[in-house]
C-alpha cells in the first residue's frame, strides 16, 4: 500500500512515472481502472478500507479521529479464520487501540496516534489550524539522501522483508496476511538521488489543466486552496516543476520497494501461493486545476490504484467503477472467510473474470478545510458533488476525463442530476452527520487539553523487540541448526 499515490500518474494507466515493478504487476493481475477512495484523507480512507464502511459510519471522520476498538476489520475477521495477521508501516490508526485485529505490527506509525490534528468547523474562513498543510512541503521537494520518508519505508522494507523470510524458516503453518504500508509518496517528496535522476530526461511538464481563475472555480475547490494558502503563496513555475519530478521519483521508489518484497516472495518459494493486492488510500493532485495534496473529489484525488495478483485471478482490466469499501470483503473471500459482518460486496467473482460491478460508488469528506460534509456517487460514466449548499457538479467522465464541464447546470441533464440528488438524499442525512462531526470535533478538542496536562502517556504503538531472544544466546544455541533460528537469528523461546 502507497500513501497519496494518484492512480493516474502510473504507466499501467497512461501516466510518466516510471514504475516497472507495477507495470509487471498489472500485466499477470487484475486491474481496476476505475477505483476509488471512500474518502481522499489517510485516517478516514484506511479505516474505511479494513472495515468496507463510510466515514459516517465508522466514525473516522477525519485524521483525529479514533476507529472505535468494537469496530469490525478485516484483520478481526482473517485472523478468526487462522490467518496470522502483521502490519509493517503506516495505517493510521488514532487512539489507544493501535491493532485492530492485527497479531502484531512490526513498526511504530509515522503520523501521531492522539487528537492534536482535530479538524474545527467552527473557525472563520480565514482562520486555520497551526498543523495545516500549507505550500512549503511542496518547496521542500528535491534530492535528500536523510529524510523522514525515506527514513520510515527503509524500516517498513526492512521488518517486511525479514518477516517474510521468518515465515519460510519458521515453524509458524498458518496461512498470513501481511500488510505493508509506505508513506511514499506524500508530501514533502524529499528522494533519493537515484530516483530523481531517473526523471533526468522527461518532460515533466506542466499540468494538464493549469489553475482555475478564482472567478470560475468551484467553491469547495476554493476552500481547500484557501486552507493550504496555495493563492496565497503561490509556487513558482520551477517550484512546481521540482514538486512534479520529486512526487514521480517518489512513486518509482514505492515501486522499488514492491520489487524488493516480491522477490523476497519469490527467493522463498511463496509467490505462485500468495494473492498480492496493491493499493494507496487516496490521490494527489498534484497542481491540477491549482489544487495540491488530496481532500477533492476530482480523479487525481480520489482515483486510486487498484492491482490483484495470484492463483484463480485473471489477467484482465475492469473498466467500470469500483469501490475501496469492497476491498475488506475482497480479501475475506479470497482467503475462504465469512465476509458477512463487513460493509461492501466481494470482489471475488470479478476477480475471477466475471464481468464488473454495477453499482454505485459513493465517498465521503468530512475533515478540515471545509465546513459541513461533502459527498460523492460515481456510477456508470457520471460523477456527481455535493456540499453544504455549493452548486452541484455533474461530470461526464467518459467524454470528460478531465472533469472540465459541470453539467449540472444544463437542462439535458436535468433527468440524470435529479435522479444523483435523489439517491444522495436517500443514502446521506447531511444535517444528521455534520451535528455528529461537530460534537466530535469539540469533544476530541476537550480531551486533548486535558490529556495535555501533567503526564502524558502516548498512545504511538512501539513495536516490541526482545533482545534476548535473538541472535545467538544461551548454552542451548552453541551448536544451532538454521532451520531452528528465530527471528533476527535467535533459538525459539
Amino acid at each position: 500500500m502507497a500513501d497519496q499515490l494518484a492512480a493516474g500518474v502510473l504507466s499501467a494507466h497512461g501516466g510518466g512515472a516510471r514504475t516497472p515493478v507495477l507495470d509487471e504487476l498489472a500485466a499477470d493481475g487484475c486491474v481496476f481502472d476505475a477505483a476509488y477512495c471512500a474518502s481522499p484523507l489517510c485516517a478516514p480512507s484506511r479505516a474505511s478500507l479494513l472495515t468496507g464502511r463510510l466515514p459516517s459510519e465508522t466514525g473516522v471522520f477525519d485524521n483525529a479521529a479514533p476507529l472505535p476498538p468494537d469496530v469490525l476489520t478485516v484483520t478481526h475477521v482473517l485472523r478468526s479464520a487462522g490467518y496470522r495477521t502483521a502490519l509493517a508501516g503506516k495505517m493510521h490508526f488514532v487512539g489507544p487501540d493501535q491493532l485492530h485485529g492485527f497479531e502484531e505490527r512490526l513498526t511504530t506509525d509515522v503520523y501521531p496516534a492522539d487528537f492534536e490534528w482535530t479538524p474545527d468547523w467552527t473557525l472563520g474562513p480565514d482562520e486555520r489550524p497551526d498543523w495545516y498543510h500549507n505550500m512549503q512541503s511542496l518547496r521542500d521537494s528535491g534530492i535528500r539522501d536523510a529524510a523522514m520518508q525515506t527514513d520510515y519505508d527503509d524500516e517498513v522494507s526492512f521488518r517486511a522483508a525479514r518477516y517474510l523470510r521468518d515465515l519460510r524458516r519458521g515453524n509458524e503453518r498458518r496461512p498470513f496476511f501481511l500488510a505493508v504500508s509506505f508513506t511514499a509518496p506524500h508530501d514533502p517528496w524529499q528522494v533519493r538521488g537515484r530516483h530523481w535522476e531517473l526523471y533526468e530526461d522527461a518532460d515533466i511538464g506542466a499540468p494538464a489543466v493549469p489553475a482555475i481563475a478564482r472567478s470560475d472555480a468551484d467553491p469547495y475547490s476554493l476552500r481547500l486552496r484557501d486552507a493550504y494558502l496555495a493563492d496565497r503563496e503561490p509556487l513558482t513555475t520551477q517550484e512546481a516543476e521540482t514538486a512534479r519530478r520529486a512526487y514521480l521519483a517518489s512513486v518509482s521508489e514505492v515501486d522499488e520497494r514492491t520489487g524488493a518484497l516480491l522477490d523476497v516472495l519469490a527467493a522463498n518459494g511463496m509467490d505462485e501461493q500468495t494473492v498480492v493486492v496493491f493499493t494507496s488510500d487516496h490521490g494527489e493532485m498534484l497542481g491540477e486545476r491549482g489544487l495540491w495534496y488530496k481532500m477533492s473529489f476530482f480523479e487525481g484525488s480520489a482515483r486510486v490504484p487498484l492491482i490483484v495478483r495470484g492463483p484463480g485471478i485473471e489477467a484482465r482490466r475492469v473498466r467500470g467503477p469500483v469501490s475501496q469499501l469492497d476491498l475488506a470483503a475482497t480479501l475475506a473471500e479470497l482467503a475462504g472467510a465469512d465476509p458477512s459482518g463487513l460493509g461492501g460486496a466481494g470482489l471475488g467473482a470479478v476477480l475471477a473474470g466475471s464481468a464488473g460491478p454495477d453499482r454505485p460508488v459513493p465517498a465521503e469528506y468530512l475533515a478540515e478545510a471545509i465546513p459541513a460534509p461533502a459527498f460523492m456517487i460515481r456510477r456508470g460514466r457520471f460523477k456527481y458533488i455535493a456540499c453544504n449548499g455549493d452548486p452541484e457538479q455533474l461530470y461526464d467522465l467518459d467524454s470528460d476525463p478531465l472533469e472540465l464541464e459541470n453539467l449540472a447546470a444544463q437542462t439535458g441533464h436535468a433527468a440524470t442530476l435529479a435522479e444523483f440528488r435523489r439517491e444522495a438524499g436517500e443514502r446521506w442525512d447531511a444535517g444528521a452527520i455534520a451535528a455528529r462531526v461537530l460534537e466530535s470535533q469539540r469533544r476530541r478538542r476537550l480531551v486533548s487539553a486535558a490529556l495535555a496536562t501533567g503526564a502524558h502517556t502516548p498512545w504511538d504503538h512501539q513495536p516490541a523487540l526482545d533482545a534476548s531472544t535473538e541472535f545467538v544466546r544461551g548454552a542451548a544455541a552453541a551448536n544451532p541448526r538454521p532451520q531452528d533460528l528465530r527471528p533476527g537469528g535467535g533459538l525459539p523461546g
